[in-house]
């Protein structure tokens, strides 16, 4: 089935826009309808500019005010004869002149929503470079003062695609880092309480032979 071009920016929209359920956005996007739920509560995409649909030709309005009126109908994307843009897996990611002015405004908002993502992430993410993202953080940027959180994917400088991988490998390392810690923390816990460790098996550890010895000949 085919998806909107931003699918969570596209559920935002609708969501804000529309009395369309949770299961009818999350049928035309392709989210789960708990990940729908959430970004009506406020809990997901939290920062993201809603994107609507209509105005790129992707479902009309007519279809929109149908489903309305009957919750059990479903979105139907529009077919359309231009092909779709084929995503670049290799090589440095190009930013367009006319969008290279956005990128201090992406970094602080994923500096600002996402701040489990490395350095190195935003960096592929907005086609930027690190002295840049360290001059945002530390508020020493030349236009600090008028700058203000834009999502990257609204700006077209990263695909929500390209934002959700990045933002599971993020959760991932750090999941992994709070399993490292915890066992750590956990061993020296051990270690102050006088546990002992684990110790050889014992019929690997040789016993001292008491008995007495009787010499040959004997």
């Amino acid at each position: 089935m085919a998806l909107p071009l931003m699918p969570k920016a596209t559920a935002v929209w609708l969501v804000d826009n529309t009395s369309l359920t949770f299961d009818q956005v999350a049928d035309f996007t392709g989210l789960h309808p708990l990940e729908v739920k959430g970004i009506a509560d406020g809990e997901v995409a939290v920062g993201l500019q809603g994107v609507d649909p209509t105005l790129s030709g992707q479902v009309t309005q007519e279809d929109i005010r149908r489903c309305e009126a009957d919750p059990s109908g479903r979105l139907n994307m529009v077919v359309t004869s231009v092909p779709a843009p084929k995503a670049r897996t290799k090589g440095q990611r190009y930013t367009p002149v006319s969008k290279r002015q956005d990128r201090p405004a992406a970094i602080l908002w994923l500096l600002r929503y996402h701040p489990e993502l490395s350095d190195a992430q935003v960096s592929r993410l907005v086609g930027t470079t690190k002295p840049t993202i360290v001059s945002v953080r530390e508020r020493t940027h030349w236009n600090i003062q008028q700058l203000k959180p834009n999502d990257p994917v609204s700006l077209g400088l990263c695909s929500q695609q390209d934002l959700d991988d990045a933002l599971h490998r993020a959760r991932e390392r750090e999941r992994r880092k709070a399993d490292r810690t915890r066992r750590e923390q956990a061993r020296a816990q051990r270690a102050a309480d006088g546990v002992p460790g684990e110790t050889p098996d014992a019929a690997a550890v040789p016993a001292d032979d008491t008995s007495p010895k009787v010499e040959e000949g004997a």
